[in-house]
């Protein structure tokens, strides 16, 4: 996962000073977000280049808050607190509200899992999701962050954009998740190109293996920074399944987007 050190400290933005500590407290928490088990107090002041001492006070306020959580052991994940923000972001935000009720018809037509996502950097962050009715199903929930190249979602958002841009945002290595992510810069100008061609993206099991999703972008603005997608495990999909699933994405995005 791509991390996102603070600004160098006394930084302006806008002609106002950064805050320091600030700056500390998104980091670790950021940090925390990002990792799939609890850290120590070492994994976490190594990976932010935070001295000790600070780090532990910093830590230790942020438990007694509720943002962080420690076990018995001493480490630390993120707190219920976290997730009570985050909730809020989510129930609050505009295209959010716009889009679940058509996301539940969605899935109620289709009968198979609904993403709608946000570009944040060189990622996709998962807003809100409609799950399968079968029992063979990969979820995203809501928070999960993906890289953009490897999943449909981020290809179809990214192909809104002009190439120079995207070569920007992009790290200079593209990570891979599955042996079919395209991590070549030239293969995903490619791609990108196609998608803008034909009006959608498809996942071809780059972001998971066995599945395959496929992605429209959600324009709301000059370039998209929102998707809707459906994910399908490859077994249950043949050419006409295929049709119709594109069929109901296209319609989904013109309910919303209206």
């Amino acid at each position: 996962m791509t991390q996102h050190p603070p600004h160098p400290s006394g930084e302006t933005t806008g002609g106002v000073r950064s805050v320091k500590s600030a700056e500390r407290t998104i980091a670790v928490l950021e940090y925390l977000s990002a990792t799939t088990q609890a850290c120590s107090l070492r994994a976490v002041v190594t990976a932010l280049g935070m001295p000790r001492a600070s780090g532990y006070a910093l830590l230790t306020t942020l438990v007694n808050t509720g943002w962080v959580e420690s076990d018995d052991a001493g480490r630390y994940r993120i707190g219920i607190r976290a997730l009570r923000a985050g909730a809020a972001y989510v129930e609050r935000d505009d295209v959010v509200q716009r889009a679940q009720s058509v996301m539940a018809e969605l899935n109620d037509e289709l009968g198979e899992t609904v993403h709608l996502a946000r570009l944040d950097g060189a990622e996709v962050v998962y807003l809100a999701t409609n799950i399968s009715r079968h029992s063979l199903t990969v979820v995203s929930r809501p928070g999960r962050r993906l890289p953009s190249w490897a999943t449909g979602l981020g290809k179809a958002i990214l192909a809104g954009r002009p190439w120079e841009e995207v070569d920007e945002l992009l790290p200079d290595t593209l990570a891979s998740r599955t042996p079919h992510t395209i991590v070549d810069r030239a293969a995903l100008r490619a791609e990108l190109a196609e998608i803008r061609r034909r009006g959608h993206a498809v996942d071809e099991q780059e972001s998971t293996v066995g599945l395959r999703c496929f992605a429209v972008a959600l324009g709301f603005g000059p370039v998209p920074n929102e998707a809707l997608s459906c994910s399908v495990p490859i077994v249950r999909l043949g050419p006409e399944r295929e049709e119709d699933i594109l069929s109901a994405l296209l319609r989904a995005r013109e309910r919303i987007i209206r």
